[in-house]
């Protein structure tokens, strides 16, 4: 699952460096709760918690209908 979940994070990755920022898988757990990190201009914007939101998660739940939340680390 963790590779499925990295693929994912690939496609999402170059809309987040494009604005200085990037994503880092930290852990896929067993009842499908992904955390990841915001890094770069992500990890201390205000905005951080929408880009998690509207952006991380809702791609990869999309992609993965097994994982069941994504959260950041």
């Amino acid at each position: 699952m963790r590779e499925k979940v990295q693929a994912v994070l690939e496609t999402i990755r170059p809309h987040l460096q494009r604005d200085g920022g990037d994503v880092e898988l930290v852990d896929v757990s067993t009842d499908g709760v992904v955390t990841v990190r915001l890094t770069g201009a992500c990890k201390g914007c205000p905005m951080s918690q929408v880009t998690l939101k509207n952006a991380v998660e809702k791609t990869i739940l999309k992609e993965l209908p097994e994982i069941t939340s994504v959260q950041a680390a």
